[in-house]
């Protein structure tokens, strides 16, 4: 006799004996601080003697109330999760395939530690079975942004759901662990596999090669989703091969609505934003408007100042990274840029105190500064392009001097692998000599200061600003593919050949990916706002606004 496809006499008993309650009612005791059957319950899941019958049991239970089971159940999560399913009857093989469906599907936070566990068991044919249902919901991303080509309206709100989602995975997968993973992985490589046999033949889009896998389990799973995610864009944007104007442009208010909401408050993300960033290459007039917004943003003094130097970030690195943004965007920018800047010294100069370091009073204000430094290091080569004595002129005209001797001294907060280079490269044109301060603040331990960050104060620290360059090198492989050629690498420059080291003399540089040479300290994802986020009450200073001026073109 046979029931739902089994064998009713070999399927095993629905219930089981055990102690304790139902897992709601222990996840109820246990939010109420009574743990005594929480404890209970993480024993007898332990158990190296537990049956088939209790693993189907309990694992049916914490089926129906998922949603329950956050990240402050972590260590009941890790018990369930390493359970010895693996060579377990076939009922409990499915009934835990289906247990992680839900669970990665509901609290996408234990999304890594699943995969760690499924991979560990990758030999056995269930293991994999189990890798291609977590798979699965890359489908379902796919087949809910479909459903907004038919139902436009609530398109925005998918964008939201789904961006916050792998936001989440962007954030804790950071740049320095996905690094790591790839390095490990080519260490552990062993070279006499290479070559062997030549699979390139046989190999299509639909297919791609192992070398596109990448070895960190969450960047893998966000590259997949940002592929989706992309190609949708792309053909949203696009009919027979065409730009339609109308609907990218719909498609831009809603996704910069979900920037200001979820992307731009969030620290340490390294490859979400790239989806703006790919929209912005097919047209200039998406650029355009989207310096533009962040513009508006920084030099708006009812704006936090946590956005507002957020938005300076996302302005200099977009600058400078974008192949797509001409010359000529560039100079508007930092017009603007150094026009609100002298503005804000001579607010100091005239207010009769002495000015003095102080990033939490004058955060904005910084970031202003290392986005021109950051914008100009990557982009003085363009603008020198072609007539050297205008771009000169050019140049010399923002009157830079005067900023980076002014008393708010930002060469002292700023990034100090931005600040060398910046003075690097303006010492060569003899734009403005930086080594005297950079020299006189390194003589000095920086001063009891407010940090940014928080805190009542802070000594020297290489990254007061907590900076953060949303568009540093993008390294998901597959979805990178698309960004490669919109994008500036750094090159190193043969006009800087010569840099001062930490000690002052000058010594030759190795050509590497990026300057920064990995000087920006790894921040702990959150998904957010940082510490001390809602803190605009800036003094008087930082009201220095600007007439709303706009250099984006109609779309």
């Amino acid at each position: 006799m046979e029931v739902d496809g089994r064998d009713f006499f070999s399927s095993p008993p629905v219930k089981t004996v055990r102690f304790g309650g139902s897992v709601v009612e222990t996840l109820a005791k246990h939010k109420q601080g009574d743990s005594g059957d929480y404890e209970l319950l993480k024993h007898q899941l332990a158990d190296p003697d537990i049956k088939d019958a209790q693993i189907i049991n309990w694992l049916q239970e914490f089926r129906s109330c998922v949603t329950q089971l956050t990240k402050d159940h972590e260590q009941l999560i890790y018990t369930v999760l390493r359970l010895p399913w693996v060579g377990r009857s076939q009922a409990v093989v499915e009934e835990y395939m289906a247990f992680l469906g839900n669970l990665v599907s509901a609290q996408t936070v234990y999304l890594c530690a699943c995969l760690k566990m499924v991979v560990s068991h990758f030999t056995p044919s269930s293991a994999l079975v189990s890798l291609q249902l977590i798979t699965r919901y890359e489908c379902y991303v796919h087949n809910l942004l479909r459903v907004t080509t038919y139902i436009p309206s609530i398109r925005r709100d998918v964008l939201e759901v789904i961006i916050g989602m792998m936001l989440k995975l962007d954030v804790s997968a950071s740049r320095a662990d996905i690094e790591e993973a790839e390095e490990n992985t080519v260490q552990n490589q062993d070279p006499t596999e290479e070559g062997l046999f030549d699979m390139d033949e046989d190999m299509s889009a639909d297919h791609p090669s192992t070398t596109a896998v990448m070895a960190h389990p969450v960047a893998e799973r966000l590259d997949t989703l940002m592929a989706v995610l992309m190609a949708y864009v792309k053909d949203v944007c696009h009919v027979n091969g065409s730009l339609h104007v109308e609907r990218t442009k719909d498609l831009y208010k809603d996704l910069l609505s979900v920037f200001d909401k979820l992307i731009l408050p969030t620290h340490a993300s390294c490859h979400v934003q790239y989806t703006l960033f790919y929209l912005c290459s097919f047209r200039l007039a998406l650029a355009e408007a989207f310096l533009d917004h962040l513009w508006k943003i920084l030099q708006s003094p009812s704006q936090p100042a946590v956005l507002r130097q957020a938005a300076a970030g996302y302005l200099g690195s977009f600058l400078a990274r974008a192949k797509f943004i001409p010359v000529l965007t560039v100079r508007a920018c930092l017009d603007l840029l150094l026009s609100w800047i002298h503005r804000y010294i001579d607010s100091q100069d005239s207010s009769g105190t002495q000015a003095y370091c102080d990033i939490s009073l004058h955060g904005p204000f910084y970031t202003a500064c290392q986005a021109v430094f950051y914008t100009l290091i990557f982009r003085h080569r363009a603008m020198l392009e072609g007539n050297m004595k205008k771009g000169l002129e050019y140049l010399q005209s923002l009157n830079l001097e005067r900023v980076v001797m002014c008393q708010l001294n930002p060469l002292k907060v700023c990034l100090p692998s931005v600040t060398n280079m910046f003075a690097a490269i303006t010492r060569k044109y003899q734009v403005v000599f930086c080594y005297t301060i950079i020299e006189r603040n390194n003589r000095h331990v920086l001063p009891v200061v407010r940090s940014s960050a928080g805190g009542d104060s802070v000594t020297t620290n290489t990254n007061p600003l907590d900076s953060f360059f949303p568009f540093d090198p993008y390294l998901l492989r597959r979805s990178g593919q698309l960004i490669e050629p919109l994008y500036q690498v750094w090159e190193e420059l043969a006009d800087t050949e010569l840099l001062p080291d930490k000690t002052g003399r000058q010594g030759s540089r190795e050509d590497e990916d990026d300057f920064l040479c990995g000087e920006t300290p790894q921040a702990e994802g959150i998904v957010g706002m940082t510490p001390n986020s809602y803190d605009s009450n800036l003094r008087s200073p930082s009201s220095v606004g600007s007439p709303p001026i706009s250099f984006q073109r109609p779309f």
